[in-house]
């Protein structure tokens, strides 16, 4: 869809009610996490990852999911997140991948930012999580000052 600005604003004008509702509406939904999440080889909904918000079509979305330290297993592998609709085993609509090219354990940050369109309605997102193996305790390392965070925001007409 072609993105659908705004119109300039000049002093004196009435503001219309087509011009306020092309602006963003901000933050639609928030999901914040403090506790770790032990990895599995099957891809689960990790914690506290799940919000849900109600939908105005014809609009952009962004979404934000964000790991702050994962950890890979300690043999050659990889750590996942997904961003899925509905649950765990719904859509998939963006994926984002920690890879480990060495026999020992590895950390780092994982993000995924995507813009998305939804019919009018209730959605609801969830961040998932898995490893390619156990071996070495792969997980998602949170704290009060590392919080996994998913995150909605309406950013304007589509």
């Amino acid at each position: 869809m072609a993105i659908n600005p705004n119109t300039d604003f000049t002093s004196g004008a009435v503001l219309t009610a087509d011009q306020m509702n092309r602006l963003p509406r901000g933050v639609m939904a928030r999901g914040v996490s403090s506790a770790d999440y032990t990895l599995t080889t099957t891809l689960a909904q990790a914690t506290g990852m799940s919000v849900t918000f109600t939908a105005v079509a014809n609009r952009y979305y962004l979404v934000t999911y964000y790991e702050a330290q994962a950890q890979t297993p300690s043999v050659l592998g990889n750590t996942t997140i997904e961003l899925r609709q509905t649950n765990a085993t719904g859509t998939q609509l963006a994926q984002a991948v920690l890879v480990n090219e060495t026999a020992a354990i590895d950390q780092g940050n994982l993000m995924i930012v995507k813009t998305l369109t939804f019919t009018a309605g209730s959605v609801t997102l969830v961040g998932c999580a898995k490893t390619s193996s156990t071996t070495g305790g792969p997980s998602l390392i949170r704290s009060g000052n590392r919080e996994a965070l998913l995150l909605v925001e309406d950013i304007g007409p589509a």
